[in-house]
């Protein structure tokens, strides 16, 4: 995964030219969404980019690395810019029973946690309902961030490996624990394939 600024400064939360998970909260705060996927296997993206493999539908599933964005360095009116051709599947009942929406959207509409459309690619102000989709249709892997202070973060991948690309926006809307309306985050990671499925979850 390649990280390119177009102005020279360290990122905040989000991390400079490294990515990792910073914070407990920040980490705890993605536990209810990504927990029906806890048994795939971890591997890097790297791992999948320097063996040349692509991975089959049949193989364990693949992620890239996190990236997350936090205050101050996100706002409302950050704009995420993709590719075009991408298509969104909204994740329902991400809190306790995650499961693929039935019918994808042409990005940047998509159905929020509240059943409104909306233009995902927005950045929206404090209390907006949550935002969590699969999105699909990379031919190119990238997406670039654009903040309302000028910079621009372009993050690339090898979209051969990883055409999936995870999109989770909590807003501050979210009142159960952990969230509390306290955080304010985007977070954007590549996968291998969809790890959801179009069915809920069991307990």
């Amino acid at each position: 995964m390649n990280i390119i600024h177009d102005r020279r400064q360290h990122a905040d939360g989000a991390g400079g030219g490294t990515v990792s998970r910073r914070g407990v909260l920040a980490g705890v705060a993605a536990v209810p969404v990504l927990y029906g996927i806890g048994s795939a296997a971890p591997a890097l993206a790297a791992t999948a980019h320097r063996s040349g493999k692509v991975p089959s539908a049949t193989d364990d599933l693949v992620r890239g690395v996190e990236r997350r964005y936090r205050p101050p360095l996100l706002t409302p009116g950050t704009r995420l810019v993709l590719p075009a051709g991408i298509k969104a599947v909204p994740i329902q009942d991400s809190y306790h029973r995650p499961h693929l929406a039935p019918a994808a959207s042409v990005w940047p509409r998509m159905r929020a946690a509240d059943g409104i459309t909306i233009d995902a690619s927005v950045v929206p102000v404090r209390g907006a309902a949550t935002r969590i989709a699969m999105l699909s249709g990379f031919t190119e892997g990238w997406y670039e961030l654009r903040h309302a202070n000028g910079r621009a973060d372009r993050v690339t991948w090898d979209a051969r490996a990883l055409p999936f690309l995870w999109f989770y926006g909590e807003f501050g809307s979210t009142d159960d624990a952990p969230y509390h309306d306290r955080f304010y985050t985007l977070a954007l990671q590549p996968f291998s394939r969809i790890p959801y499925s179009r069915t809920t979850l069991a307990k």
